[in-house]
């Protein structure tokens, strides 16, 4: 059995959950020699991959600045695409897994099966604008031998909006990969809310910020720490400025050590989204011995189940109320700490790809 991987999410994600999740479930593939594999890739920033043991991608000079710079990523880009197409007709493979949701393979198939890995119905119910992209995944999904979805929530909204045999799709969870043995200290400060990843639209950051009004207001010392994401817009400084947050409200950029350290030191961890596929900081926060408190939606109590203090993600005073649990009953943060390394435990990369592994087996 050979399973050839394209070069999609590896062409533009140089952090990200996808790319992570491939690189796991390759590196694993790799580690055990259980199933050969082909990852078609030439060129990639992609942090994961830099050093990796199963490839050696070039670098395309993605982080410099000079004149003609985005023709010359589009060039580097173009010839990741060219060679996904130039092993695709080389015909040397039993199952093709895309990485990501553009249909120019079903035109090099050759009538081989395909596996599709979807991790949300994220642009389905908050994008639903970009027409384009929810109708090339919906025709993959269609065409796809079989489905994995990341979670039965993502599989109960993947019925929701395409008509497609139920028994066609299998889920398989993520995992962490965070070492808590491998922390490195990071100038943090004292008391701290943590928040991890993106902060737009279905995020639902923009709640959160007003709830951390009522609760700086009762905490003097309390603090938020951003970690990922992009930079703070014009709009998130407008309330920091307008508030007098400056020194209560931090964004970094944290390798995994260094957000293992922030996870471990970290009074809690909120996650307030209103929709998501899976989470994985969720699984980063219970290994690090991170109390979380998060919104009750999708993915989330799925995931977490009773390790997490819930709210209602669109309700200030539920965020709050949730969030002053920790603070206040030192038990259920030490009880809610407990759970969480044992539900850490539920989830391997291990586990991912075995789980992979027989679905490609029933295909073939």
């Amino acid at each position: 059995m050979k399973i050839l991987y394209d070069h999609q999410i590896f062409n533009g994600q140089i952090y990200g959950g996808i790319s992570r999740y491939f690189y796991n479930l390759i590196n694993n593939f790799y580690i055990n020699k259980d199933v050969n594999f082909k990852l078609s890739l030439i060129y990639s920033q992609n942090f994961y991959l830099k050093n990796s043991i199963f490839i050696k991608p070039l670098s395309f000079l993605q982080d410099k600045k000079f004149k003609g710079r985005d023709r010359l990523l589009n060039y580097f880009l173009e010839i990741n695409k060219l060679n996904s197409i130039y092993n695709l007709k080389l015909n040397k493979f039993n199952i093709f897994h895309p990485t990501e949701y553009d249909p120019y393979f079903l035109a090099y198939l050759d009538n081989k099966p395909y596996v599709l890995t979807v991790y949300d119905m994220i642009h389905e119910l908050f994008y639903k604008e970009n027409k384009k992209y929810i109708e090339n995944k919906k025709e993959l999904i269609l065409k796809a031998s079989k489905i994995i979805a990341i979670s039965q929530n993502t599989k109960k909204d993947i019925l929701k909006f395409i008509d497609v045999p139920e028994d066609k799709i299998d889920v398989t969870y993520l995992a962490s990969d965070l070492n808590i043995g491998l922390q490195k200290k990071v100038n943090l400060p004292e008391n701290y809310l943590l928040f991890v990843g993106n902060r737009d639209g279905y995020k639902n950051f923009e709640i959160f910020l007003k709830s951390l009004l009522i609760l700086f207001k009762k905490y003097e010392n309390l603090t938020l720490v951003c970690v990922g994401g992009a930079a703070f817009t014009s709009k998130e400084l407008d309330f920091i400025y307008e508030n007098n947050l400056v020194k209560k409200i931090f964004h970094m950029y944290l390798s995994d050590n260094q957000l293992s350290y922030a996870y471990s030191h970290a009074l809690t961890v909120i996650f307030p989204s209103l929709y998501e596929g899976f989470g994985i900081p969720i699984l980063e926060a219970f290994s690090c011995g991170c109390p979380v408190v998060l919104s009750n939606r999708s993915s989330f109590p799925e995931i977490a189940l009773d390790a997490g203090v819930y709210f209602e993600p669109e309700n200030v005073e539920s965020i709050v109320e949730s969030i002053e649990k920790i603070f206040i009953d030192k038990n259920l943060k030490l009880e809610k700490i407990s759970i969480g390394l044992k539900r850490a435990h539920d989830f391997s990369w291990q586990k991912t790809a075995s789980k992979t592994k027989e679905i490609y087996k029933s295909i073939l």
